[in-house]
């Protein structure tokens, strides 16, 4: 079984679907709760208030932040913390995202905090801080920042920018604090950023979701790629791209409860799944293909071949975060709500 981590492809969605008498079937996984961390807090409604990964020194980790806004790191196969770095931010954190550095051979950690204005780069093999990025914004709030590479590898930070009022433009800065660019058409209410290399065509793309439409643009040129519209005005909330089929897909999750599949390099929408009444906000894949989305107080796997629902997990908060880890053959779905000071850490066999 190929692992999830640190970006490597999933296995294929399998296509041999059970079908008997027009009903679709398929088999519930085996859950159970392995763990829950108590002292974790959530004070934001966006994907990403924590990440988990393998490190390069085989470590499983998770990564939060707490009520005093330090930043945890704690070993998910051994139940315990690793380390702890005190009032890491100014304010509390928000937002995490992880990446190994090929080039340096080293697992890096972005974290930020809507209000302080500040991104921080962190090394997590030695845990020093490697940069910090202040006031990035003139005013608004810091929702998302994540990494981006480009056709010589390398390394920057991409970032976004939330407004009631007026926005700003997404920023790019290399790891040295400089900012490189601005890509000014963007300045929008984003909600959730994210960034694509292609290696069939060498290029990075930049894809951000709104509260109206989800849009992507050329890295190289600063230009609009793609507007990804179904005419539906609501929270489009998380994001991820995935080569299937052979076709790289956007899929992205929205407050209209649907799961809409989009054409990355068209623009054309392939597939509208409805998931639930109300809001999907964090999604995920599986190491069998399957997407796992996060639906107010539930978690549900998704079966995009037949389009299956399979309710696996209810809770008593909303959920905002979903993150698969695998270790071995096992894989562990962690989870975390809104204003919630608590992960919950599960065993699913899907097997």
């Amino acid at each position: 079984m190929k692992n999830l981590l640190h970006g490597e492809e999933h296995n294929n969605i399998n296509n041999n679907s059970n079908i008997k008498n027009n009903m679709l079937i398929q088999n519930k996984p085996n859950i159970k709760s392995v763990k829950v961390v108590n002292d974790s807090y959530s004070c934001s409604f966006l994907d990403n208030i924590f990440t988990s990964f393998k490190s390069i020194d085989n470590i499983f980790y998770l990564i939060y932040s707490n009520k005093s806004k330090s930043i945890v790191a704690y070993n998910i196969i051994d139940n315990k913390k690793i380390n702890e770095i005190k009032n890491a931010h100014n304010n509390y954190i928000t937002n995490f995202r992880s990446y190994f550095d090929k080039n340096n051979k080293r697992d890096l950690i972005i974290s930020i905090s809507d209000k302080d204005n500040n991104i921080k780069l962190w090394n997590a093999n030695n845990w020093t801080c490697l940069l910090n990025i202040t006031n990035v914004n003139k005013e608004g709030y810091l929702n998302s920042a994540c990494f981006l590479h480009d056709e010589s590898n390398n390394l920057y930070i991409i970032t976004s920018n939330f407004y009631y009022v007026s926005s700003e433009s997404i920023k790019v800065y290399n790891l040295n604090g400089k900012k490189i660019k601005e890509i000014n058409e963007s300045n929008e209410k984003v909600i959730f950023i994210e960034s694509y290399y292609d290696d069939n065509c060498s290029k990075s793309y930049i894809i951000i979701s709104n509260h109206e439409y989800v849009k992507s643009y050329d890295y190289n040129n600063n230009a609009l790629y793609h507007k990804y519209n179904d005419n539906i005005k609501r929270l489009h909330f998380s994001l991820i791209i995935k080569k299937y089929e052979e076709v790289i897909k956007l899929i992205e999750s929205c407050y209209d409860g649907n799961l809409r599949i989009w054409n990355f390099h068209s623009g054309d929408l392939l597939q509208k799944i409805k998931v639930g009444v109300g809001g999907l906000q964090s999604i995920c894949f599986n190491n069998n293909g399957d997407l796992i989305v996060s639906n107010n107080k539930n978690i549900k796997m998704i079966n995009l071949n037949n389009e299956f629902i399979t309710d696996l997990i209810k809770t008593n908060k909303n959920i905002i975060s979903v993150k698969i880890i695998c270790f071995q053959y096992d894989e562990y779905i962690i989870f975390q709500g809104q204003e919630n000071n608590q992960i919950s850490i599960y065993n699913i066999n899907i097997s």
